[in-house]
């Protein structure tokens, strides 16, 4: 292999490829996808690249090759096309198989803007599936995307990791990009700004680094609270965003907990980050995590059964990106040996994944831990009392049995005094609509979900 042969006379080498991706890119993505791919030659501006199946072939050409095409000419490199052939283990190329993608040059300078990060072609808006736990994030996000004007400044989403931040803000990227090319849209994590910050100041280079970032027409910053204790970084963050602000610049942030919540953040950006609209996802619901399994499976042409689906949506219940590291390495197994996704073949090849989401909470837990946080009575859970302050914990412990546990509703009324499950399917609606317009409820179930998943 010829990793470490240089395109042109730039210091560009597949390795400075594959290491840009990867810092863009989760753990599991970049471990199913982009490892397996090896460098062939680079001639005449074309980029050749194998991989060991067809399978791989075709989701790279069609999801990274315009990432892999843009850090190269963006490293200097010439490339005009990119080429990615089938090479088996034994390292015979299959002939007929190579596939090319090859981007028109007009195309190309709208595509990234130098101090921003690649955009994943995944997450846009049609990708995004929505649910209770996210809905006001998803309208949020597409009021800035559509809007010609400023709406609220700064749109402020948080959550815990893996729950769609991220994906939210590469959506409104892509729509803006789309609406209108010219726009210069920069993302970029709150590291990376910190990086390119202590870069300018290691180069004497600050006004480059002010003028670069305080003239983009839409800044989006991703896990702002790794800037917490930075005090420099927080000194420039504060004047660049008080400078976009005043020139009505949109800015988007995400971090994961609210701006009142970031400890050791500088009050006076506390405040700022406030202003505009804060915009909280919760964690996913069975129905959520469901859709979102589906929809995944769909675009990468996987066909998984109704049992397996569930199956899935029952045993990894912590975040989007555990679900799509999970499908991708089922993809790949299914690919590499040519067979069908089933229950068994799923608990084979993810074992390891499903060992660590294998602790199951109880009905018994969630009461206990739900009487505990509103400072009940545990008998209350089972009494037919039906004042505000014992019928909604229990309606919050039953939504929680629901969204948590495999339970049936007529289960989950059984373990609450007996109740029917058109109780139990009443509870649940109710915190549904009460969480939309009631922040401190719907930090409440966020606390109390957290709280059972890591105890």
């Amino acid at each position: 292999m010829e990793d470490e042969i240089h395109f042109n006379d730039s210091n560009l080498s597949w390795d400075n490829i594959s290491s840009e991706l990867k810092k863009s890119l989760d753990k599991d993505t970049f471990q199913n996808w982009i490892k397996p791919i090896a460098f062939e030659s680079y001639q005449n501006n074309i980029l050749s690249l194998s991989v060991p199946t067809r399978f791989l072939r075709d989701w790279i050409i069609k999801n990274y090759a315009p990432v892999i095409k843009r850090i190269c000419l963006d490293e200097g490199s010439s490339i005009e096309i990119l080429k990615i052939i089938v090479k088996e283990k034994n390292k015979r190329i299959i002939p007929g198989t190579e596939a090319i993608y090859q981007e028109k040059d007009e195309e190309e300078d709208t595509y990234y803007d130098d101090i921003s990060a690649p955009l994943d072609p995944k997450c846009t808006f049609d990708n995004f599936i929505v649910g209770k736990p996210n809905e006001l994030a998803y309208a949020a996000a597409q009021r800035v995307a559509e809007s010609e004007v400023v709406s609220f400044n700064p749109l402020f989403l948080y959550g815990g990791v893996g729950l769609g931040k991220t994906h939210l803000m590469h959506a409104v990227a892509w729509a803006i990009k789309k609406r209108s090319p010219k726009k210069n849209v920069v993302y970029l994590t709150a590291e990376k700004f910190m990086y390119q910050f202590i870069k300018a100041l290691r180069f004497k280079n600050i006004m480059s680094f002010k003028e670069q970032f305080r003239t983009v027409d839409v800044l989006m910053i991703d896990d702002v609270q790794f800037i917490i204790g930075k005090d420099n970084t927080q000194e420039e963050f504060f004047h660049t965003f008080n400078t976009l602000v005043d020139k009505k610049r949109q800015i988007i942030i995400s971090a994961d907990k609210s701006p009142a919540d970031l400890e050791g953040l500088e009050d006076r950006l506390k405040s700022r980050l406030g202003w505009g609209l804060v915009a909280d996802i919760h964690p996913l619901t069975y129905e959520l995590r469901l859709g979102i399994l589906q929809s995944k499976a769909e675009q990468k042409q996987l066909t998984l059964s109704p049992e397996v689906l569930e199956f899935l949506a029952n045993k990894i219940t912590n975040n989007v990106r555990e679900m799509e590291g999970a499908l991708n390495r089922l993809a790949v197994h299914a690919s590499l040996h040519q067979s069908e996704i089933t229950v068994e073949m799923v608990k084979d090849v993810l074992k390891d994944l499903l060992r660590t989401n294998s602790r199951k909470i109880t009905i018994d837990e969630i009461q206990k831990k739900v009487t505990e946080h509103y400072n009940i009575r545990l008998s209350d859970m089972h009494s037919p009392r039906r004042s505000r302050s014992i019928a909604r914990p229990r309606q919050v412990a039953m939504y929680l049995a629901k969204s948590i546990t495999t339970r049936s509703l007529p289960e989950i009324g059984r373990k609450f005094g007996g109740r029917d499950h058109t109780t139990v399917i009443h509870a649940i609606k109710t915190i549904e609509e009460i969480m939309v317009n009631d922040p401190s409820l719907a930090e409440d179930i966020e606390i109390l979900t957290r709280i059972l998943q890591t105890s």
